[in-house]
């Protein structure tokens, strides 16, 4: 096992992503005078060429941006199911597929996210890098190929059987036919061709422009579900955001669609318990978070994706958390019987050298999406609408114009000294549980913020490839927690010692000193590069 990687330090500017070209393509915007919207651009399109498997610009975003003057903002780029996307084109199926055409149909939102930032960094930041500058990275990467990672190659190696029904991802996923090994160059010229579009029209090109058309085009011609009155619909919107006061900080996360209220629960929860906390290497300190996220995800389970962020503010409450944090038994496990959702996803943030923050998180859901091509833009679609149930009296219905659940959520934390932490992670329903580890390992117990990442994690519920709801824990923890956990009543297995189905995730903090710490995930390919 090579080192784990050590708290990165920098004091104008700082990005992280879990790939470290995309790390780099922020950090040299930043080096040219960009600020962090810019940078967080310029990244997340580097990581839709160089981690394809998990994000792309084929599915959505949720941005979280902190400015000293101006405090937090949020924006939901999620797209909405298509105007024709009615539950009897599922007539043969009793649940809407995870691949190919039929799970393509929800507006991908991701580059309405960059337009509306963008906006908001030319007017109330004096951005000065145009889009094409923001693209460069991300083009030349696309049209010269990018080097081929290790969980890329296996990606594709693993899901071959599924992935290679699309002739047209296969042309550029599976080159003459053959799987690309770790360390190749993989070409991906027609989505090169795009980001280049976008940066020289706008990215609202992509919706309302010569690159709509493009995708309208494909979807009509591969009798998809997407059309173009859908992307000329939709837009990115500046929604209110969640908050949950704590004894170290305030708390910001997304509000719905999102699971952003999950997570902010299970930190509220362990937050009642400040005065008599497990120590942070025994097996108590897991059981309780874990307990924590039973409660949260029970909520979260019930929650209609159209709900108001009042609604959410109501289970975040100190009356409401205290009567939930009496139902933790330290001794005992609750039944568990919540279904969970596996997802692969992109969380990366920036710093810039005036304080202003950027949280995002970026997905097409599961790895490479719905696996559906659309070959003028080489785009590949999200399948977040397979999250949608076919039950009619079910909460999440499908129905035309209607979001699916996200688990989706990048967080902004404001500490009561002055500090500002970015932080997230992919993971699906992984995501408020290792925002849970790594913030309370930092806050609550005063750990590195590298060290706090680095430490072994766990995960309630599926993996890929798993329907088993059970406990997983990293072999890394002690192998007392085995029988400990099982005494306690958790159904409990091992996964390896550096799993990446307990995330990938990041932070970035910013001290009153304007010191900027950065810590990335040593389970992915990423990188906190500052200066």
């Amino acid at each position: 096992m090579k080192p784990f990687p050590k708290t990165e330090m920098a004091e104008n500017g700082m990005v992280v992503a879990p790939h470290h070209s995309a790390a780099d393509a922020g950090l040299n915007i930043l080096k040219s005078g960009g600020n962090a919207i810019e940078a967080a651009i310029a990244t997340a399109a580097s990581l839709s060429v160089h981690y394809p498997h998990m994000t792309g610009i084929g599915g959505d975003a949720f941005w979280l941006i902190y400015d000293p003057e101006e405090g937090v903002s949020f924006i939901d780029a999620s797209g909405y199911s298509g105007g024709e996307v009615k539950p009897e084109i599922y007539s043969d199926v009793s649940d809407i597929p995870f691949r190919g055409k039929l799970a393509a149909n929800t507006v991908a939102g991701a580059v309405s996210a960059w337009s509306l930032a963008y906006e908001k960094s030319q007017a109330n930041w004096q951005g000065s890098m145009s889009a094409s500058q923001l693209m460069s990275e991300a083009v030349l990467a696309a049209e010269n190929g990018t080097t081929v990672t290790a969980s890329l190659a296996e990606t594709l190696k693993d899901k071959a059987n599924e992935l290679q029904l699309d002739p047209f991802f296969a042309d550029v996923y599976y080159p003459q036919g053959n799987t690309p090994r770790a360390g190749e160059s993989l070409i991906q010229a027609a989505l090169g061709n795009t980001l280049k579009t976008i940066g020289e029209k706008g990215f609202d090109d992509f919706y309302r422009g010569q690159v709509s058309e493009d995708i309208a085009f494909d979807f009509a011609h591969r009798q998809g579900l997407i059309t173009h009155d859908d992307l000329k619909n939709h837009h990115a919107k500046w929604q209110p955001y969640l908050e949950l006061e704590t004894s170290h900080a305030t708390l910001f996360n997304a509000s719905a669609p999102t699971q952003g209220v999950a997570s902010l629960m299970i930190l509220g929860l362990f937050d009642r318990w400040v005065e008599k906390l497990p120590d942070i290497d025994s097996a108590d300190y897991v059981h309780l978070l874990v307990e924590a996220t039973k409660i949260a995800f029970s909520h979260r389970n019930r929650m209609d994706t159209s709900a108001t962020p009042e609604e959410l503010q109501a289970w975040l409450t100190p009356d409401y958390l205290d009567q939930l944090s009496e139902q933790i038994d330290l001794n005992k496990a609750r039944p568990w019987g919540e279904q969970t959702s596996p997802g692969d996803t992109t969380w990366f943030g920036a710093i810039d050298s005036k304080g202003r923050v950027v949280s995002a998180i970026q997905s097409i859901y599961h790895e490479f999406g719905s696996g559906f091509m659309l070959p003028k833009t080489g785009v590949v679609w999200q399948n977040r609408g397979c999250s949608f149930s076919l039950d009619p009296t079910n909460v999440r219905a499908l129905a035309p114009h209607k979001k699916p659940f996200h688990t989706l959520n990048p967080a902004i934390a404001l500490f009561k000294d002055g500090r500002v932490m970015a932080y997230g992670t992919m993971g699906g329903d992984g995501q408020p549980q290792t925002q849970a580890a790594v913030f309370s390992r930092y806050a609550y117990y005063g750990e590195d913020i590298q060290t706090a990442i680095n430490k072994p994690r766990w995960l309630l519920g599926r993996t890929w490839g798993n329907s088993s709801e059970t406990l997983k824990l990293e072999s890394r923890f002690p192998d007392s927690f085995s029988l400990i956990l099982r005494e306690k009543g958790h159904d409990f297995e091992w996964l390896s010692s550096l799993d990446s189905s307990v995330g990938h995730a990041g932070a970035l903090i910013r001290h009153t000193s304007s010191t900027i710490e950065g810590a990335y995930d040593p389970r992915s390919d990423g990188k906190s590069s500052g200066f």
